[in-house]
């Protein structure tokens, strides 16, 4: 699943190059997980005043409400003057007078849709439960360590739930507590101080590095531009279950956690 680091890559890749376009047709394919909430011809004439991100989710602000596009489990976004005909795993074709820009989902749990502003009903349910953004200057450690003292789940479990910190999802949240040197089956609420000083700094590490390395590419990732990212060539712990730590040389290990699999160095992460 495109994490924020990819999506945050994606919005660079075409967020200039698309600002004060005007749309000149909107088309949809395939039912994606919402509908749109508006009719495709209502957006005609709207002109694109630049793209935003908010968590996993990208904001197109238009001169008259906004869309909210979101890749779902494995979609991507291209931005191209043009583009070939749509194939079946292509949903949405947005053409500007800058160019396309197409929205390809094979497992169409991506979502395109319109809302009258951020402070909308439809935008709020998507918007509203996420957490503070961790690269954007507002994530600031006191706070924090205030959640987190309130959580009586596994720290891993609390950072993929985005309501204390946005954006950390199952690559990033395995890198940063490998960094931060903590097991991720220790319950939040047992962070001391100085482990909680040391998660947050791990976090902000990692996703800033993964943006510069153009996120991870394990799948079909790719950027508006084609790009595929290379942070998974980096990774710690990530996708690396009984290969040798790159710290102390201990196999990494890996267990199930909320459905999801989690990658840990039993001898450098500490309960």
């Amino acid at each position: 699943m495109p994490e924020l680091p990819e999506v945050e890559v994606t919005r660079r890749s075409f967020a200039d190059r698309i600002a004060t376009a005007r749309i000149l047709a909107l088309q949809m394919g395939k039912p994606l997980r919402w509908p749109l909430g508006v009719l495709p011809d209502s957006l005609v004439g709207r002109q694109v005043k630049g793209v935003r991100r908010r968590g996993k989710y990208l904001l197109l602000d238009l001169d008259q409400g906004l869309l909210l596009l979101h890749l779902g489990m494995s979609g991507s976004l291209n931005f191209a003057p043009s583009q070939a005909p749509a194939g079946p795993h292509d949903h949405m074709d947005l053409f500007t007078d800058r160019g396309v820009l197409r929205l390809h989902d094979p497992r169409r749990f991506g979502a395109v849709v319109w809302a009258a502003s951020e402070d909308a009903p439809v935008a709020q349910k998507l918007l509203g439960h996420l957490g503070v953004e961790p690269l954007d200057g507002q994530f600031e450690l006191m706070p924090f360590g205030l959640a987190l003292k309130k959580r009586q789940t596994a720290i891993k479990q609390v950072l993929l739930a985005g309501d204390v910190v946005v954006g950390v999802g199952n690559i990033y949240a395995s890198e940063a507590l490998f960094l931060a040197g903590i097991r991720p089956t220790t319950r939040a609420m047992h962070l001391s101080r100085p482990r909680v000083a040391k998660l947050h700094a791990a976090i902000v590490i990692v996703l800033t590095r993964a943006v510069a390395q153009g996120g991870s590419s394990l799948k079909d990732f790719v950027s508006a531009e084609g790009r595929t990212g290379y942070f998974q060539l980096e990774a710690a712990v990530y996708g690396r279950k009984g290969l040798p730590c790159r710290v102390c040389s201990t196999p990494v290990r890996s267990m199930q956690q909320g459905q999801r699999t989690t990658f840990y160095c039993p001898q450098c992460q500490k309960p």
